[in-house]
């Protein structure tokens, strides 16, 4: 990996990795305002935090996606990340998805809320309401819903309701008030099936009966109480909407829709907008807006060319966006247009109507669902939230295609100010002008990859929705340097096994030993550990270890399950680290003696807070910057979280439980001499393990967004090197305890087109034999490759287009460990060269290296995944008959 090193890249294109289509997506609501007199301020409105957002995959996953920015930052490249994923049950699918705040009188009126305060609902088609407990990424509880397959779920403004539409025609309400959820009533039920509901703006409650004493000695914590819901609107598959009376559950009124040959049309869509106005898409294409108060058509557009699945509203409420199957996200927009007599009625409002403004075709295939941020909550106009105009709203689609697209969508008519592009992506941020950003998917949860490589037995792993696949990639004769991929005579690829699981819900970690002898793999509730033995024809047969989850057992409660959240072998494949996934566990198992047993139990990743010394870290909630430790404390820190373990082990139980909230631990690396560990979890927290003595070492500062990639330097086992969310690097010496201060100037001096790469960093691989003293390393994300020298002076790397004067003085170098203040003068003459980017693979799925010198690269091209699909919806226009 040094200056003009040559290195054979196996270009691997044949795994058929299928990721899972978008069907579902949901935005965090903001809390109701409150209905007393409170003067509005006059300033200009502050930006919003970016909130959550949830992702619903076909295959039943869920996941979290966070903002990888801090919480005063308007623009941030990477936009949203994969944090947590909730792995769904097998088989399973997510149709439908509500987010609601678990107690929204803990926030202001303009606070988003946090993950730690949201509940998450989803429906699959089937009878079962889920709520998900997110911190544990399980199913918290179920419950029917007394009318057959659930069609469409949808909370109230307030977040303490939760109307189901159901196959029997009903619409049933459920109470989800102070962390419950049971049913409350149901309304009448009609002869179609509940496609789509949508809540009415909701009502003030009269306070004219109050005295102006109660009202003033009533209470804030009451301010949810403020607000009623007076109606719903419903579409179903009888080519009608219906008006619902949410206090007595009869049905106020009927309004119907075009049919087609007497077929019936189905309404898959509908919302509210905050002066009542209903809007709809059906299975024809028409996009409907209705009075809610005559129940009578205001306008009607043929926008697509077939059925609307999908429709969402801007946060003020003058711009609707639908999409379905033709691929177009179409954009409404209500307009007021000048009338000929305003002179004779001038205290008349102005007339308005609504256009089809503009249309774009960002996805290949059909489009499931459609959010955006800030969320549109209908109220009444005397409450209208205000939003400020130079911080334009984010769409957010998904769909067949697999992958989220993401679009700024301001309004024309704030042009007249400076608007900021979140995503970076143009100066350009109205939905006719602006460029999207299609966010890369990853074949492994929490951003990872599901993808292990056993170097030694050169066999490749990829770990499927329930199954498992081994590829052997066999030796070439081809010249280095150049990409392999097709097979021929003298090499290639080959399958060598295929497993199928019996799982409870999907896979959520796999791992494979350097020797190809061991195979590790777990759901969410039970992990499994298999014995590899070749055949005589080359393939590979699995023994499984019968009494594995029993081992596992014996050392957790009986109510803790045996999934793990990460799993990995140690180079030497005599040792395989579980990190359980639902109580925190990080096991140490020695496999030498052919027997699995259990070295060592460590729960850091366990406690709330670990005290070491003068400091506490926990996992931040906050955006903060990393906090760099000094030797001596560290020292100190590290003698102390080891009795802090000791004593934690032998304290009772209800010591324990008092400091005790597990962390999903999502990432585990092992260095090459196989002396240290290190796992990094959810909560930023990352911990050092001595395996060798079996001992927790030390805890790293947390760091403000989720390590992506970790791995330890094959020239210098101690050093560890970090890549977060953001694209930040950081390099941690292992033996020191502390960040070196060659590490923090190579941090602190990151060029800006690394650090703004759109798509974050997923990876990061080494070579096992690099140049002696050289600390390579080889970052990847989805789209790109950039080999870093970690050790190399700050400055000038390689992504400039022009060339340095050769005139130019250069500084001279600080010196850097492994190297003297005399050598590679003439290297840093040339500014460095310490990134170099390659970005012709693309999406990649794994990168790591198999031997010095030849790299593995495994692609899944778009097309590829694409040709699996049904045919998109395709009209000829000419010429057809």
């Amino acid at each position: 990996m040094k200056e003009g090193t040559v290195v054979a890249v196996h270009r691997c294109r044949f795994v058929d990795f299928a990721p899972s289509a978008v069907t579902a997506l949901a935005f965090p609501p903001l809390r109701l305002p409150s209905v007393k007199g409170k003067k509005k301020s006059t300033s200009s409105p502050k930006a919003l935090p970016f909130g959550t957002i949830v992702v619903g995959r076909a295959n039943g996953n869920i996941e979290i996606c966070e903002w990888t920015g801090s919480e005063y930052d308007i623009q941030t490249p990477q936009a949203w990340v994969v944090r947590k994923t909730l792995p769904g049950p097998y088989p399973s699918k997510v149709e439908s998805l509500a987010l609601t705040i678990r107690y929204p009188y803990r926030l202001a009126e303009d606070e988003v809320p946090k993950t730690e305060n949201l509940r998450l609902f989803s429906a699959g088609g089937g009878s079962d309401l889920i709520e998900w407990d997110i911190g544990q990424s399980c199913v918290k509880r179920t419950v029917g819903s007394q009318g057959g397959s659930i069609w469409s779920v949808c909370p109230n403004p307030a977040s303490t309701l939760l109307a189901l539409g159901c196959e029997d025609g009903s619409v049933r309400i459920l109470s989800i008030e102070a962390d419950g959820l049971q049913h409350l009533r149901r309304l009448d039920r009609v002869k179609s099936r509940i496609l789509s509901i949508a809540w009415g703006p909701p009502v003030p409650r009269q306070t004219s009966n109050k005295t102006s004493e109660d009202a003033e000695t009533e209470s804030d914590d009451e301010d949810e109480d403020d607000w009623s819901d007076s109606w719903l609107v419903t579409g179903c598959s009888d080519s009608s909407l219906r008006k619902w009376d949410v206090s007595t559950g009869r049905v106020l009124d009927r309004m119907g829709t075009d049919k087609l040959r007497g077929e019936r049309t189905l309404v898959w869509a509908v919302g509210v907008l905050g002066d009542g106005t209903i809007v709809s898409g059906d299975s024809m294409g028409m996009v409907k807006f209705w009075d809610s108060r005559t129940c009578t058509q205001l306008h009607s557009f043929q926008g697509h060319a077939a059925d609307v699945l999908c429709l969402t509203i801007s946060p003020e409420g003058t711009v609707v966006y639908t999409s379905g199957v033709d691929q177009k996200i179409i954009q409404f927009s209500h307009i007021k247009t000048a009338r000929p007599d305003a002179l004779t009625s001038l205290l008349s409002s102005p007339p308005s109507r609504w256009v089809l403004s503009s249309s774009r075709r960002m996805h290949s295939h059909d489009v499931r669902a459609l959010a955006i941020w800030p969320p549109h909550t209908p109220l009444p106009a005397s409450h209208k939230r205000q939003f400020p105009i130079d911080v334009p709203p984010i769409l957010v689609s998904g769909g067949l295609d697999m992958s989220l697209v993401l679009k700024p969508v301001a309004l024309p008519t704030s042009t007249v100010v400076k608007i900021q592009n979140p995503l970076v992506t143009s100066m350009s941020t109205t939905f006719e002008d602006s460029y999207h950003r299609r966010l890369t998917y990853s074949s492994g949860p929490y951003s990872t990859s599901a993808l292990r490589l056993a170097r030694q037995a050169r066999l490749l792993l990829c770990a499927r929705d329930t199954g498992l696949t081994v590829w052997r990639i066999l030796r070439r004769s081809s010249s280095p340097g150049t990409d392999e991929e097709e097979p021929s005579a003298d090499g290639g690829y080959e399958r060598v096994l295929d497993i199928d699981l019996n799982v409870h819900t999907n896979v959520v970690t796999s791992a494979i030993s350097d020797d190809g002898k061991w195979i590790a793999v777990s759901d969410w509730y039970e992990a499994k550990l298999f014995r590899l033995e070749e055949e005589g024809n080359g393939d590979l047969k699995p023994r499984r270890i019968r009494d594995f989850p029993s081992i596992l057992a014996g050392e957790l409660s009986s109510s803790e399950s045996t999934g793990a959240s990460s799993l990995v072998f140690s180079p030497d494949s005599t040792k395989l680290v579980v990190a359980t996934s639902m109580s925190s566990y990080i096991l140490v198992i020695d496999l030498g003696t052919g027997t699995p047993r259990v070295l060592r139990k460590f729960q850091q990743h366990r406690m709330r807070d670990i005290v070491l010394g003068k400091r506490v870290v926990r996992g931040r909630k906050e955006q903060e910057d990393v906090e760099m430790v000094d030797t001596e404390n560290t020292d100190m820190a590290g003698k102390d979280a080891e009795k802090n373990a000791e004593s934690s082990d032998s304290g009772s139980e209800e010591e324990e439980n008092a400091n005790v909230e597990p962390a999903t631990v999502t990432r585990m690396a092992v260095s090459p001499d196989g002396q240290w560990l290190a796992s990094t979890d959810d909560r930023c927290r990352t911990h050092v393990f001595n395996l060798d003595s079996v001992q927790h070492h030390c805890v790293l500062p947390s760091f403000p967004q989720p390590v992506h990639a970790l791995a330890f330097t094959p020239s210098h086992p101690h050093t560890l090197v970090l890549a977060l969310a953001n694209n930040s690097l950081h390099v941690y010496d292992v033996e020191a305890r502390a960040f070196p201060r060659w590490a923090r100037a190579f941090s602190a001096a990151l060029p800006q087109r690394f650090a703004h790469l759109h798509d974050s960093v997923l990876g990061v691989a080494l070579d096992p034999a690099p140049p002696a003293g050289k600390r390579h390393a080889l970052f990847w994300g989805a789209t790109w490759l950039c080999k870093v020298v970690l050790d190399a002076p700050p400055g000038w790397c390689g992504f400039d287009k022009k060339r340095k004067r050769k005139s130019t003085v250069q500084p001279p170098p600080p010196e850097t460990p492994g190297r003297g203040p005399g050598q590679d003068v003439q290297e840093d003459a040339h500014g460095g060269r310490n990134f170099k980017m390659i970005t012709h693979y693309r999406p990649i799925l794994f990168v790591e290296f198999m031997e010095p010198s030849e790299l593995l690269v495994v692609e899944r091209p778009l097309p590829d995944v694409l040709a699996t699909l049904p045919p998109p919806y395709f009209k000829a226009k000419y010429g057809e008959t």
